[in-house]
């Protein structure tokens, strides 16, 4: 049956039942007159990945055009247009990423544009060669294990599922990952050698991790030798706010605790210079950096460093980062603002409906009532609003409760937004009175 087409209710109870009854009906049916409304405008709208908007993207349009005939060596006097050169990357290039994360040149590899693909490689490495410990490849190592938080990144687990490693979701509180859960997983289960970790401004949910939650993962004891954070700093410097958020540098966290191997560091310039043209990076320790050296260069005779060389012109120094990264505040927090206004506004009074109000980084996580998410994303998508799926923020894309949906305001304008915005909350509101009626 067609959910959207009129229910009606015939049932014999007793008179207080029938009043209550008689009101979900007419709740549903107010909601499903909204809904109609909603479909007749004929709403065009995509917001299922977090996309810079061209906006964005004009800011680092400059760039583009900053190369002559004679501009090609770099700092350290390579040709940039050749073979060789420094295969950890440009020096001017690892610099960008030191102000980004905030930790040494000496401990950053500047590799392609794609950090998801350094993390594929990596687990392919482990899975392949052996770990930088010297441990037996992960293949010969019988069931191999991820911890992930959740909700999460959809891409993580995609990749973990690629390789046939078991995930083990383990929920997001507010500062961070349960860590009584993560210390007691990885404290007796040897098959658990790695974890995912967004430290800041987490996908989907905006959560920051706290320093204790930080320092408890780098000094943490586990019972595999080759356990590994996979720490991806995605959003280390997108702030929604002039609130800029602070994290300690898990590399000096985990040396200090004994385990200076501990953490491979991600991030990349997709959301901050041109997306599909951007940088990635690496951070982590000496041998970690050689180990991965090692295998990687015999996949690549070496970086774009013409890209690299393009990326450290336009981002000369740090200033110019920061002034970058507040015009990209300038577009989005507005839309972020309309989200969270109008969820307020038409979505406030509702039980079991609550959402993230992020201080930076690309999502709000709206939580609807147990079952109603994928109705909500469905109805949605039949008026012109294409969400992400529901379940796509947790291992094999189940979510047992089926309550999260992932929104991602960057990429429509501000307008649209508003319209998108309002939209959601009228199929959230439908979702929930078809629900009751059930």
């Amino acid at each position: 049956m067609n959910k959207t087409n009129p229910k009606s209710i015939t049932v014999s109870c007793d008179n207080e039942s029938l009043a209550s009854l008689k009101e979900k009906q007419w709740i549903y049916e107010d909601a499903l007159n909204k809904y109609d409304r909603l479909k007749a405008r004929g709403l065009s709208l995509d917001m299922s990945r977090g996309k810079p908007s061209p906006t964005q993207l004009g800011f680092s349009q400059p760039m583009l055009s900053w190369t002559s005939a004679n501009d090609f060596i770099s700092i350290d006097g390579v040709d940039c247009r050749n073979y060789g050169g420094p295969s950890l990357g440009l020096s001017e290039a690892r610099q960008i990423f030191s102000w980004i994360l905030g930790t040494s040149t000496a401990n950053i590899a500047v590799a392609g544009n794609s950090s998801l693909a350094l993390m594929h490689d990596i687990i392919a490495f482990l899975m392949l060669k052996g770990s930088p410990n010297g441990n037996k490849p992960w293949v010969k190592s019988g069931q191999i294990s991820f911890i992930c938080p959740v909700p999460g990144y959809d891409r993580h687990f995609s990749i973990l599922e690629s390789f046939g490693i078991t995930m083990l979701p383990v929920p997001i509180i507010e500062n961070g990952p349960d860590m009584d859960t993560v210390e007691q997983l990885v404290f007796e289960d040897p098959s658990v050698k790695a974890m995912w970790c967004m430290p800041k401004y987490s996908n989907p949910t905006g959560i920051t991790y706290s320093a204790e939650t930080i320092h408890r993962l780098g000094s943490m004891k586990t019972a595999a030798l080759d356990f590994h954070l996979f720490w991806d700093n995605a959003y280390a410097v997108h702030h929604l706010s002039d609130k800029s958020v602070f994290i300690p540098d898990i590399l000096d966290v985990s040396a200090t605790a004994g385990y200076e191997n501990r953490a491979f560091v991600f991030a990349s310039t997709s959301k901050i210079t041109l997306s599909g043209s951007g940088l990635a990076a690496l951070a982590t320790s000496d041998q970690n950096l050689s180990w991965w050296q090692s295998h990687s260069d015999l996949r690549s005779i070496g970086p774009d460093k013409l890209n690299q060389l393009r990326h450290a012109r336009f981002l000369k120094v740090k200033s110019s980062l920061d002034r970058l990264m507040e015009s990209h505040r300038s577009v989005l927090a507005p839309k972020f603002n309309a989200v969270v206004s109008t969820f307020h506004r038409l979505l406030g009074s509702l039980n079991e409906v609550e959402w993230t109000e992020p201080l930076g980084g690309y999502f709000i996580n709206l939580k609807v009532p147990t079952g109603c998410a994928t109705r909500t994303v469905q109805l949605a998508a039949d008026a012109g609003i294409v969400l992400t799926a529901a379940g796509a923020s947790f291992p094999y894309r189940k979510d047992y409760k089926d309550c999260n949906i992932r929104i991602a305001p960057s990429f429509p304008t501000l307008s649209q937004i508003n319209d998108a915005a309002e939209g959601i909350a009228v199929c959230v509101r439908l979702a929930i009175a078809e629900s009751e009626l059930e």
